[in-house]
């Protein structure tokens, strides 16, 4: 028996055609375990890591640090994380083809998108039509045009599988981490994507302002329909940021930008949901909210506290707060741009104002809370701008990399908003370098780019 093992598995590791890299059997619902778990952690963690310091949701405490004053920066572990990911999805896809499991299919193809999505909106053009098959060792690179195609056609197709009803065969509550299987949720998702990687043109020349409106008019109902991930192996990742504040271990310090836009100084209102967010300080017998500016590092000498960071009471920090996928909130505001593109201001107004309800909804704000706040801030119910829209938008999708997208695509036009101190480049950073281990091991296919202030495909 030793011996005939001995043999099986020498002939094995000399069967060099085989790729051990590329799965060869169907664990259909354990790899949509997994990237219903790592796609969210993708989202909130792993972009977020660095677009939250180009939006100026966070700051660093250390001055001058690289990736606050728009310094390159090495990515190699991100690019990693979400090919990791989308690798997971194509087995998935593929395996679910060969016993025709559409709904399986369709789960991979959505989770393709949104990855496929994170890495061309940071990087531009990207491996994709000839990835994963393990056929090839380097890569060639699809021109960010063919990209966004790719990703719209998965996620109509994902569409489509699920609408045909023909597929009985579901993920296992357990396994699905979003939606625990319910496939009709799934297809509020895939229009809601939809009416998102569409909206990434509205005001360039390929904006499609009635497809976004048709798309979300099949999308989320409410925030119940939510794609968010609330199981955790440990815990939330920003709980762990937060828990590494207390151990000198310095992340999510936020940003003077985005603690003012809500502590009445860009505004003169105060918003309801900023001690939700993080824990005021006590300077001077008050408690205060104050912000790091982006690039000066943090005030002092660290020996009191003088700016707020992220706490593990706060709503996005604590050990179980949710990582949001796609939320009503953001298709709503979604909603509220596309309608005031089209000059629908009454809906826009409309969709504008469930936005931030349903947002604050989501963060436990209180309704009189809520009511006040519109009132204040929006005393004319009858009028709204882009500028207020896109605004609101910022401070509701707080964490997320999708407002990295809309920075771009409103030129970072957020009142008071300025750049970082010591900022490397004169203009905001709009693409991230390639990463040193493309450049290493697939540097001919790598394209060439100008710098970080180059335009990304639809940043026109």
């Amino acid at each position: 028996m030793i011996f005939s093992f001995s043999i099986l598995s020498c002939n094995n590791y000399l069967d060099i055609n085989d790729d051990p890299n590329v799965a060869t059997e169907a664990p259909l619902d354990g790899l949509v375990h997994r990237i219903t778990y790592q796609t969210p952690h993708n989202v909130y963690r792993i972009a977020a890591s660095y677009t939250n310091y180009y939006v100026q949701y966070f700051a660093s405490p250390n001055q001058a640090s690289p990736i606050d004053t728009y310094d390159e920066v090495d990515f190699s572990n991100r690019w990693a994380d979400l090919y990791d990911v989308m690798t997971d999805a194509y087995d998935l896809i593929r395996f679910a083809q060969d016993i025709g499991a559409n709904n399986h299919i369709a789960i991979g193809k959505l989770m393709m998108a949104v990855n496929l999505a994170m890495a061309t909106d940071s990087w531009g053009s990207v491996p994709y039509s000839a990835g994963f098959s393990g056929d090839l060792i380097q890569l060639p690179y699809d021109p960010a045009e063919q990209v966004y195609k790719a990703i719209q056609n998965l996620v109509d197709d994902a569409i489509e599988r699920i609408n045909t009803g023909m597929d009985s065969s579901v993920p296992s509550a357990d396994k699905d981490l979003i939606y625990a299987g319910n496939m009709q949720q799934w297809l509020k998702l895939a229009y809601g994507l939809k009416s998102r990687y569409l909206n990434r043109f509205s005001g360039t020349s390929k904006e499609d302002l009635a497809g976004v409106l048709e798309a979300l008019e099949d999308g989320l109902t409410g925030n119940e329909d939510d794609a968010e991930l609330t199981h955790f192996d440990v815990r939330n990742p920003w709980a762990q940021v937060a828990i590494n504040n207390d151990l000198l271990l310095l992340d999510g310090w936020i940003s003077e930008q985005f603690v003012d836009a809500m502590n009445g100084t860009t505004f003169g209102v105060i918003d309801p949901r900023l001690p939700i967010i993080t824990e005021p300080f006590e300077e001077n017998g008050k408690l205060v909210f104050r912000g790091t500016p982006n690039g000066a590092g943090r005030r002092g000498d660290g020996t009191i506290q003088e700016e707020v960071y992220l706490e593990t009471s706060g709503f996005y920090s604590s050990e179980d707060a949710p990582l949001f996928l796609f939320t009503f909130a953001e298709q709503k505001f979604i909603e509220a741009e596309a309608s005031f593109r089209i000059g629908d201001v009454a809906r826009a107004r409309s969709a504008f104002e469930l936005a931030i309800r349903a947002n604050m909804e989501k963060l436990g704000v209180h309704d009189t809370d809520v009511e006040n706040y519109l009132e204040e801030k929006y005393p004319d119910r009858d009028s709204v701008t882009l500028e207020v829209i896109m605004e609101e938008k910022y401070l509701a999708m707080f964490l997320h990399p999708e407002t990295w997208n809309d920075a771009r695509r409103f030129d970072y036009q957020y009142t008071d908003f300025e750049l970082p101190v010591n900022a490397i480049i004169p203009n905001y950073i709009r693409r991230i370098a390639y990463p040193d281990s493309e450049k290493s091991r697939n540097g001919n296919n790598v394209p060439s780019i100008g710098g970080l202030s180059d335009r990304v495909y639809w940043d026109e």
